[in-house]
């Protein structure tokens, strides 16, 4: 069955800090990447790369072996149906998580599903074109 998505580039990757500042520091100071947004009630940085976005999110607690530091990596897609892009994956065996809905990325808001790749990594696939926010 062909795909009813096309992958165009990659949107962002989370990663949980043991030390966020450190690495806040690493990421801007470093590599010169930009602070674009911030939400303090879930601790989320988000860090201009070119087209992408790096996101820095506290590590929760875990022990660093315990969790890896991949929250998750974010593809901007091509697909005009997310209904039909679940159902796709479905059908391919891959499990979703939750339902597609609004959420922010390097291109603004649209439209995304979370599934997860064959070793447990949690992938976003986010439809490319930029939304205004939700109201």
């Amino acid at each position: 069955m062909a795909a009813p998505f096309a992958v165009e580039d990659l949107d962002h990757v989370v990663l949980r800090c043991i030390d966020q500042p450190r690495m806040l520091r690493f990421y801007v100071e470093v590599l010169g990447l930009v602070e674009e947004r911030r939400l303090d009630a879930i601790g989320l940085i988000q860090l201009r790369a070119g087209r992408s976005l790096v996101d820095l999110v506290p590590n929760a607690g875990a022990a660093p072996a315990a969790q890896p530091n991949m929250d998750h990596l974010c593809l901007a897609v091509a697909a005009p149906d997310m209904d039909a892009v679940v159902s796709y994956l479905t059908a391919a065996g891959v499990e979703t998580i939750g339902e597609p809905m609004v959420r922010y990325g390097a291109r603004g808001y649209g439209l995304s599903i979370y599934c997860r790749d064959p070793e447990g990594n949690v992938v976003e696939l986010k439809r490319s074109e930029a939304r205004a926010a939700p109201a």
